[in-house]
């Protein structure tokens, strides 16, 4: 089964690193599989180069001018490499990679909803393509896989066929969430954690959506009630040349309890650095931070939003979002508990989230979806 996905970028972000899971779960079906990202090669892209997927960046311009010779890219690529099912992951490529194929003239098209929901603060451009998606759903994809109940129903609201869309949550690799305690022990030590510190963190990227301020607000709110509670921030932007974070940070004099490690690629070892997890979010889809930190094991408090009671059961604290009072509660009732009490309730999580969310699993149903476009079942 040739596959061929179409994506906007290949930076280690959610969708990014779920496509990249989902190819290394069949490495059989690597030589038949290709990936398109509308713009830069990125960090996904060059790990999935090495490991023989065919990758090509198309190089789209941020402002959209050479937006013409995109599609005629895309058509070209999709009529010489003939795939079985052409697989596209967010909105701007699901529209400009759905056109293409269908232009090219291809109809086994399968989109990928990756958001729970726009915000008013995303651009307008964006706004405008996700409504041109929900008038076209209807004509151009057979499938719409969304990676959340409630991104499923938030996009249904806004008008796209409801009857093509299925879910299939994010699948995790946990072959690769082993971290020896020399490990942990190194990295806190590099940060200049104690072992009487209490360290809560967080892993994503500086956004808005991610809701960094909301985490500095709740931590001011924690610090001052627990002088050995110490803070962790991991993500691209994550870093002291950010000067908006540092700005918060000075602003609730929480500079000294802070470490920001920036873009890391030893992500389980982070976490494995911390003692409770963080989800500060203003909306997510299926939060892949959070269920790899479920998957180390640690007790967590996050914001409901998106899927994340999917994901967590009733083996994590979950708070209002945009509420850094009910953060910091939240994260003083596990502060409240014993040691012995965080790692039962981590340990819960881990099991739930290793039973419920492989990525072997994940790849099934992918290719169900797959099989059912092409054979038109």
């Amino acid at each position: 089964m040739k596959i061929l996905h179409i994506i906007v970028c290949l930076e280690a972000d959610g969708a990014e690193t779920m496509l990249k899971r989902l190819i290394e779960a069949d490495p059989a079906s690597i030589p038949d599989t290709m990936v398109v990202s509308l713009t830069t090669l990125g960090v996904i892209g060059e790990v999935l180069r090495k490991q023989g997927v065919a990758v090509h960046p198309l190089n789209l311009s941020p402002s959209g001018f050479n937006i013409p010779r995109i599609l005629w890219q895309l058509i070209k690529c999709i009529r010489r490499y003939q795939p079985d099912v052409v697989q596209t992951w967010m909105y701007h490529a699901d529209f400009l990679g759905g056109l293409a194929a269908k232009l090219a003239g291809y109809n086994n098209i399968v989109w990928g909803i990756r958001r729970t929901a726009l915000t008013a603060k995303d651009p307008k451009k964006t706004v405008l393509i996700m409504k041109m998606c929900a008038l076209l759903s209807r004509l151009i994809p057979k499938k719409i896989i969304c990676v959340a109940e409630a991104a499923r129903v938030a996009h249904s609201k806004a008008g796209y066929d409801e009857a093509r869309m299925v879910v299939i949550s994010n699948g995790f690799n946990f072959s690769q969430f082993t971290v020896i305690e020399e490990q942990r022990t190194a990295l806190r030590s590099a940060c200049q954690f104690s072992d009487t510190d209490i360290v809560i963190g967080n892993v994503g990227r500086f956004h808005a959506d991610k809701g960094q301020d909301n985490f500095v607000k709740a931590a001011a709110l924690v610090a001052g009630l627990y002088p050995a509670v110490k803070f962790l921030l991991v993500g691209r932007g994550c870093e002291a040349e950010n000067a908006t974070l540092m700005a918060w940070l000075n602003d609730n004099g929480l500079q000294e309890r802070f470490v920001l490690l920036g873009e890391r690629r030893d992500v389980p070892v982070c976490l494995a650095a911390m003692d409770i997890y963080c989800m500060p979010s203003r909306t997510e889809g299926f939060p892949n931070g959070l269920a790899e930190a479920l998957a180390m094991a640690l007790p967590c408090v996050a914001t409901h939003v998106g899927d994340t009671a999917v994901l967590v059961g009733d083996t994590g604290v979950l708070v209002p979002p945009q509420n850094e009072q009910a953060l910091a509660d939240g994260l003083l009732g596990l502060l409240a508990l014993s040691a012995e009490q965080r790692q039962q309730q981590g340990q819960r999580a881990k099991e739930r989230v290793f039973s419920e969310f492989g990525i072997e699993k994940a790849r099934a149903r992918f290719d169900s979806v797959y099989q059912a476009v092409i054979t038109g079942k």
